[in-house]
């Protein structure tokens, strides 16, 4: 029988410069299976002020946030809560009763993706981007106990307040260098985007790198990924972040956490498996 949407539904939702369905899919998918009465659905704005209004005058639950909104949505909220003032970036917003209280569940997902990769911590790395996601992903190197890598970012301001935040070199480009472990955090790659067919990192590079990791979600295979796979290197990807990080945001919107089986079934769904 088709699930009934009515008056009392509870409403999620996503705002993204290039919204996917990944999160949907997720989302809808776990809600029908544990009967829950709750809907998810993507959207994405140019008047961020106005969205965020929106969820808090229409009673919506929870909204994810994605690139360009994690730093700007900020001064929208209520209440940071410590994973999202520790890193001053947002990726999820939880609404309760008008207060909107932010989170930030990327870093949970980056600490485990690198437990259960086996990512050595004594690999140097190269971490492109200086961004919201970037943040989180360079406290989550630190906290792993990472401690010989670069920040490559071409705004040099805000590339070295963020390498040295964390302790970490800064250089605008790769310029011939090489790491273990490679990160993507900017959008080269991401499916509808003036870089989509762009790798974020040379060829020479991919080729000395140790472990590859794109958290681009869209598409499920970047260029960069592809390319690494290709070359036979262990890769982390952007879906494995986002559904690590979906599940985390599941739990806060509903008070309900999924066994593992059931996450896995939703995440091989979300992925189109």
């Amino acid at each position: 029988m088709t699930r009934q949407i009515t008056k009392d539904t509870t409403l999620c939702i996503s705002l993204a410069a290039r919204p996917s369905n990944f999160g949907t899919r997720f989302h809808n998918y776990l809600y029908e299976a544990l009967g829950l009465d709750y809907l998810y659905k993507a959207f994405t704005t140019t008047d961020l002020p106005a969205a965020i209004g929106g969820v808090r005058a229409l009673g919506i639950r929870g909204c994810a946030i994605s690139m360009p909104f994690k730093e700007v949505v900020i001064p929208l909220v209520d209440e940071m809560d410590d994973s999202a003032k520790a890193i001053e970036s947002v990726n999820t917003v939880v609404n309760t009763a008008g207060h909107l209280k932010a989170y930030n569940t990327d870093y949970l997902a980056i600490r485990k993706l690198f437990a259960e990769h086996h990512v050595p911590s004594d690999y140097t790395f190269a971490l492109r981007g200086s961004g919201g996601m970037a943040k989180a992903v360079a406290c989550a190197l630190r906290d792993a106990g990472f401690c010989n890598g670069t920040l490559v970012a071409r705004n040099e301001g805000v590339g070295r307040a963020l390498a040295g935040l964390y302790g970490f070199d800064w250089r605008a480009e790769m310029g011939g260098a090489t790491a273990d472990l490679l990160i993507n955090v900017t959008p080269i790659g991401m499916a509808g985007g003036a870089e989509a067919d762009s790798l974020a990192f040379d060829e020479e590079a991919v080729k000395a790198a140790r472990v590859v990791f794109d958290v681009v979600a869209l598409p499920p295979e970047t260029p960069l990924i592809r390319r690494a796979r290709a070359l036979g290197k262990p890769v982390i990807t952007g879906a494995e972040v986002f559904a690590i990080q979906a599940v985390e945001q599941f739990a806060l919107y509903t008070g309900v956490r999924p066994d593992d089986e059931l996450f896995q079934r939703a995440a091989a769904y979300a992925r189109g498996q």
